[in-house]
């Protein structure tokens, strides 16, 4: 059996695809194929199987439907043809927003966090796609570097994956021009994931999240970080390279630890708060982490605003006439 083939799992998380393994396929879009698949399957063997049974439902097959929705185990029990129908197949517009600054280069876990957030998004790409929605790309360091408006068709998403697998090529972290430039491009409402290390003014990221959050859009904002930079765990003194300036720092862990936990704390702190203000979902990630849980929150995210969504549309709610 062939590498890109064996489904990867880690004993010490739940059954959960260990992301160092996962990197060893080279392929990024059957990366993403095996973390939605093995998802699924895990679903239905976990507390979350309930999940999985809200989030879909059937209907008969029809001629023109797409048949790589049929559910063969409804037709085995039934000898009819079902369609496997996701509840909210409305039509979503998704754009994905990669960080891909220098700091992305950067890696202590056998990958680094462009690798993490490059196999997160096309997991979220995979996902989206099969359900019908539309998905676009752009990635960005102090400036939008590529820009695909969201669509939905298979060769799409092969081109949409393999702009996933660059490597960074920028220097600095600026979110100002590329939000700016998202803002002005993206008029229609619809979904939009921020995948970004936020090495960058967390006042510059309020002031312009804020402004796709005034124009009606839903967003997402997966903050990635490699686990030294959480634990900052270094134990003898050493050169520290700044990878977005090129300086070389002298760094003695014992002493700067305590003060660089601190700012870390508050930058995090900062980070959270205004999300929370804003209506913005946040999420911090460590590169270690199973994708299989970034996409469980993002699926229960998906559900709490498709909730609220029918309860501002229910007839309860509608005014009298």
């Amino acid at each position: 059996m062939r590498n890109d083939a064996v489904p990867f799992r880690s004993p010490t998380s739940g059954g959960m695809i260990d992301p160092s393994a996962l990197m060893r396929i080279k392929s990024m879009e059957l990366r993403a194929k095996a973390v939605v698949e093995g998802f699924w399957k895990g679903i239905h063997r976990s507390p979350y199987h309930g999940f999985s049974a809200e989030f879909t439902e059937y209907r008969q097959y029809t001629r023109g439907d797409d048949p790589r929705y049929i559910d063969w185990r409804v037709f085995a029990r039934s000898d009819r043809y079902f369609i496997k129908k996701f509840e909210d197949e409305t039509n979503l517009r998704c754009h994905l927003l990669i960080d891909r600054s220098k700091s992305m280069d950067y890696g202590s876990a056998g990958h680094t966090k462009s690798q993490y957030a490059g196999t997160l998004a096309a997991t979220l790409a995979y996902f989206l796609f099969t359900q019908g929605d539309a998905v676009g790309l752009a990635t960005f360091d102090d400036r939008i570097r590529e820009y695909m408006p969201p669509r939905n068709r298979p060769s799409y998403l092969r081109r949409l994956m393999q702009a996933l697998e660059a490597r960074p090529a920028g220097k600095a972290t600026d979110l100002e021009a590329p939000l700016q430039r998202i803002a002005n491009v993206v008029t229609k409402r619809g979904m939009i994931v921020l995948i970004s290390d936020l090495l960058t003014s967390i006042q510059q990221l309020e002031r312009h999240l804020g402004c796709l959050r005034a124009g009606g859009h839903d967003l997402v904002l997966f903050h990635i970080l490699d686990p030294a930079e959480l634990n900052f765990d270094f134990e003898t003194p050493a050169l520290f390279e700044d990878i977005e300036s090129g300086r070389d720092l002298y760094i003695d862990p014992a002493t700067a630890q305590k003060h660089y936990r601190h700012m870390l704390g508050e930058h995090l702190n900062l980070a959270r708060a205004v999300c929370g203000r804003l209506g913005i979902d946040y999420h911090l990630f460590a590169t270690d982490r199973p994708y299989d849980a970034a996409l469980l929150e993002f699926l229960q995210h998906r559900m709490r605003i498709r909730k609220q969504v029918r309860r501002i549309h229910s007839p309860r709610h509608r005014r009298p006439t």
